[in-house]
């Protein structure tokens, strides 16, 4: 069986600090069980009864249910845009859960018609996009599916000629990945407003940002190590050479002005300006490679997770935004790097001696996935770490 666990820990963020470098805090004791076409769907049609899922096949379980049967295989994992929600996918359908407090919102189970590989939320809506996925996908792996659960059926496609990586939503946008090119489009009327050629790309990485005014993304750009970042807001491009090799993983802050990359090898984490490509720091989460499953921000940009196939998750002070909220319009310059104790041979020694380090980490299970966010900034949660795990057993 396979099942998510979600684990919770509040960090002692009040006084803004962490513990001292070299300080471990405790796994959290806090553990739950837990080109293209585009065909708008009539939901009174009868032609579509092989792609979208009858309603009275499907079942609404009630919030908060903790003994429901776990699913027998677990095909994705996400968190919504506010880091409230994740969305899980199952080899039989769906699953919503809520994070504060932790249990699940809601479900549709699809009676063994097929697998879900993708299910991205927006935000807070009723409203996801799913694409099939598993040994039997509900859906064709080329098709995203717009589900609308008040209605309880599909209600917009959108098929391509390859199969689909990821998929971001917006209030305003639907952005769809494939494995070398990005398509961008309207909500409302489903218009394709942009279509980007990317390099390889097979994990689907691409951020957004999601504060009202200010449409950023970044993704993979048309070389190795390569970000392409495009500013709807002031039409503008950049190009970021982030790393020698191949981009692993990216996340934006909600508005867009930060990015965080890592590459292929999993040893250095960079963060960008995305307004001028500056580079603004750099930590080092270890010496030898490792697989970079996610990357986070905290909402106010002063904290960075990062969680690897090393069976940890890292947290580092990032000292590019201490005095501004992310979602700000100011913007500081950056504050010099704090000196490690062998500065006084720079240039001797490696770099590696010059690294900034993570000021706190968890540790988990080698063999066990996780990926990491914060909580909202709005409420007390933003001092909270919430950790995601894909438990094998």
């Amino acid at each position: 069986m396979a099942t998510p666990s979600a684990q919770s820990t509040h960090l002692p963020l009040h006084n803004h600090s962490l513990p001292h470098d070299g300080d471990e805090i405790p796994s959290p004791t806090s553990v739950y069980s837990l080109d293209s076409t585009i065909s708008t769907l009539n939901s009174h049609s009868q032609s579509n009864n092989n792609d979208i899922p009858n309603p009275k096949n499907s079942t609404l379980t009630d919030s908060q249910t903790s003994s429901s049967p776990v699913p027998s295989s677990l095909l994705y994992v996400s968190f919504n845009q506010d880091f409230q929600y994740f969305s899980v996918g199952t080899d039989e359908g769906f699953r919503i859960y809520n994070c504060y407090p932790y249990g699940e919102s809601f479900r549709r189970d699809f009676n063994g018609s097929g697998g879900i590989g993708i299910v991205t939320m927006l935000f807070r809506f009723n409203i996801l996009a799913l694409v099939g996925g598993g040994t039997q996908p509900m859906f064709p792996l080329n098709k995203v599916m717009i589900w609308e659960d008040d209605k309880s059926l599909c209600t917009k496609e959108i098929s391509f000629r390859s199969n689909v990586r990821a998929v971001r939503l917006r209030r305003d946008r639907i952005i769809v990945i494939l494995e070398q090119k990005i398509f961008i489009y309207n909500f409302i009327d489903m218009k394709l407003l942009h279509q980007i050629e990317t390099f390889p790309n097979p994990k689907g990485l691409c951020e957004v940002s999601h504060v009202s005014g200010s449409l950023v993304l970044a993704f993979p750009g048309l070389q190795k190590g390569q970000v392409r970042v495009e500013n709807y807001t002031t039409k503008k491009t950049k190009f970021i050479f982030a790393h020698d090799s191949n981009i692993e993983c990216m996340s934006l802050t909600q508005d867009g002005e930060l990015l965080a990359t890592a590459s292929s090898k999993g040893t250095l984490v960079r963060i960008f300006n995305t307004s001028n490509g500056t580079l603004l720091q750099e930590v080092r989460r270890g010496a030898d490679r490792a697989e970079i499953y996610s990357l986070a921000f905290s909402p106010t940009a002063q904290w960075l997770a990062v969680s690897s196939n090393k069976g940890t998750v890292h947290v580092f002070n990032l000292k590019v935004n201490q005095d501004t909220s992310v979602g700000s319009s100011s913007s500081n310059p950056p504050i010099p790097a704090t000196s490690s104790p062998f500065s006084f041979i720079r240039g001797v020694l490696p770099k590696y001696f010059n690294s900034e380090w993570s000021v706190a980490q968890f540790r988990f299970r080698e063999d066990l996935k996780h990926i990491v966010a914060f909580g909202d900034q709005k409420d007390a949660q933003s001092n909270t770490i919430v950790i995601l795990g894909m438990d094998g057993r």
